[in-house]
């Protein structure tokens, strides 16, 4: 069965065209400019193969939607609904819906969560303790994010170990641009670092992680920002950008190397974070037997997965300098001596939204 996977970003769309797990085909189309996106994309679909089935990364699915999905009208409909839990995210795949939905009106279209993976969280994880009226009326609640890539990174984990899924617990740290850590256990989410928006946990490319929600409080009440630029400094103006005026994480370890203070406490500030939540997610499982690295930071920054391994020798990680330096693609980095084995995996939501547009459809 061939699948057209479809990834909308804020001005492309990158497509790829899977058999199984077979790459056949893949393209970037620039959408900036809706009438030459429209042909753009209009000439990459007539140089692939005709898809039979379409799958659309969606960041998020709100309390609707808990697994993959067929697009329908009111599915189109309600995804647009929760735009204001993703503003960055869910208007591009939206887009991306309906851009490929008119050249391809006939081929089945499902929409894929990013969200759904953190549909298993226990309450005690998802729960937020804030007003009961709050968490009734307005659906407060910790959705998570990253779900495609950590349930790939769990499953492919499992098979670089040759243990079954079941047997696991995993550390997943999905770090890009945006950044998360999940605790796997059997496969199922049972902690994560992101919450009710994209915003919480580690520091990001742009984005903060966690803030106390106090100093939120005192910058509005102060009249140092209003909602409005909150919300972008937030977004844009924060994490490596707020702490070392980039958002490129092969910069600031550059400069670090180079001895500028600025970026190296940017590294410190980013592995501090990301030692505690990884330790943090150790704890939802009681136990760690793996620990993924994935995503752009996550697999070209072997200095960053050193740092963090280095502060985490309690719970039996140790790294192999000579694997980590050289690590590309899917490689095993553990130490001879560690108890709890430490991967660096490929990001491929691609196969994942394969894998469950094909359990849909068939």
């Amino acid at each position: 069965m061939r699948v057209l996977v479809v990834n909308a970003g804020s001005a492309t769309l990158k497509l790829s065209l899977l058999d199984d797990d077979e790459l056949l085909d893949s393209r970037h189309v620039e959408t900036s400019d809706a009438a030459s996106g429209h042909k753009a994309l209009a000439e990459a679909l007539e140089a692939m193969e005709r898809p039979d089935a379409v799958g659309h990364r969606v960041v998020h699915g709100g309390p609707a939607y808990t697994r993959a999905v067929r697009i329908d009208p009111r599915v189109r409909e309600r995804l647009g609904e929760y735009t204001s839990l993703a503003p960055l995210h869910q208007p591009a795949a939206l887009a991306g819906i309906d851009l490929v939905s008119e050249q391809l009106p006939d081929v089945p279209a499902v929409a894929c969560f990013d969200t759904a993976f953190h549909s298993t969280l226990p309450p005690a994880a998802s729960t937020y303790a804030v007003p009961a009226r709050w968490r009734e009326e307005c659906g407060l609640r910790k959705y998570g994010f990253h779900g495609l890539s950590a349930a790939y990174s769990a499953r492919r984990a499992a098979e670089m170990v040759d243990r079954p899924v079941q047997e696991l617990r995993t550390v997943v740290c999905h770090l890009g641009a945006g950044a998360s850590a999940t605790a796997v256990r059997a496969g199922r989410s049972v902690d994560t670092t992101m919450g009710f928006t994209p915003l919480a946990g580690l520091v990001m490319a742009s984005r903060p992680g966690d803030v106390d929600p106090g100093l939120l409080v005192w910058l509005l009440r102060n009249g140092v920002v209003d909602t409005e630029g909150l919300d972008h400094a937030l977004e844009r103006d924060s994490g490596l950008v707020g702490l070392a005026g980039t958002p490129d994480m092969r910069q600031v370890v550059e400069r670090a190397q180079a001895g500028d203070a600025q970026a190296s406490m940017a590294i410190g500030v980013y592995v501090h974070r990301l030692r505690g939540l990884v330790a943090a997610m150790t704890a939802s499982l009681g136990c760690l037997d793996v620990l993924v690295f994935t995503g752009g930071v996550g697999e070209h920054a072997p200095l960053v997965r050193a740092r963090a391994v280095e502060g985490l020798t309690f719970l039996g990680l140790a790294l192999d300098d000579e694997a980590n330096s050289q690590a590309d693609g899917d490689t095993d980095v553990t130490a001879p001596t560690a108890r709890a084995r430490t991967l660096v995996i490929e990001a491929r939501e691609d196969l994942q939204i394969a894998a469950e547009v094909r359990r849909l459809c068939q």
